[in-house]
Parts: structure tokens; sequence; C-alpha cells
């Protein structure tokens, strides 16, 4: 039998200053290899998202947003420097890292983005579709959406 009830998930930071709400559904996990994400995590990054009207900072004392980009911004534990969201100016979604989701919810791959900016000490093997920038852009100047190929 089919329920109506909506998704609910939650999560923090690894010091607990940062928490939130998801109240929806989570999108499939994103690997990102672009330059960005592994300056802001060491390696790459894995993401999912959701729609900023489900999501609920219920506790943001210590969150500090980083513009990494004209377009984008990255939120962070200015304490424990937990690296949890990312979203893009006039977007309507917020990617969360999922590394910081209370009890790990199932979330499969997606895909793999920005290869052609991976590091060269590791392969990927998993199958996922990959894609050199962010699918359906030419080149890595095209970063979120600048210049679409049609």
């Amino acid at each position: 039998m089919q329920t109506n009830e909506v998704e609910k998930y939650s999560g923090s930071c690894a010091c607990g200053s940062v928490t939130y709400q998801v109240d929806g559904d989570l999108g499939d996990v994103t690997y990102c290899h672009c330059v960005q994400c592994q300056k802001a995590s060491g390696h790459y990054v894995a993401s999912t998202s959701t729609k900023t009207s489900d999501f609920i900072l219920t506790n943001e004392e210590s969150l500090i947003w980083y513009q990494s980009s004209q377009q984008a911004e990255r939120g962070f534990c200015s304490i424990c420097g937990s690296n949890l969201f990312w979203r893009l100016k006039d977007d309507d979604e917020v990617g969360i890292w999922p590394g910081s989701l209370d009890h790990s919810p199932k979330l499969r791959g997606k895909e793999h983005i920005y290869c052609s900016s991976m590091a060269n000490y590791y392969e990927i093997e998993d199958g996922l579709p990959k894609h050199d920038f962010f699918p359906g852009y030419e080149n890595e100047g095209d970063v979120y959406g600048v210049k679409k190929k049609l």
C-alpha cells in the first residue's frame, strides 16, 4: 500500500552547530570533480539536492556562506569546518553533501561531472555516465550554464 507521506531527512555538521531538515525528496547523487570542489573538500564531492522550499535550517548559528564563483556559494560550519551545502544564485535547489545527512538514506549515484578536471591519482570505475563539464555545456568557462550547447 502506497502512502502520501512526505519524506523527511535531517543532517548536521560534525559539531552539531549547523542542523537542517529536508521535508521532501532528495535527488540522485552527482559526483563533481571540478577544481572548486577539490579545493573545498580535498577530493571530489558527492552532492544530492532538494528544492529550496523543502530545505529548512533548524540551527544556523555557525553557518557561513562563501561565494565561490559569480554563480554559486558554499555553506560550511565556521566552528568545525564541515562543508555542507552549495547553491546557485536564483536557483530553486540546494545541493547537500550526503555525508552530512543523518541515518545514511539510500541514495543512488547518477553521474560524474567535470571529469576533465579530475585529479590523476584515482580512476572512475563505477559505470556511471561521465561528463567532461556540466552536462550539456561545452567547456569549463561555461560553468553553471553560461553557454549551453544547442
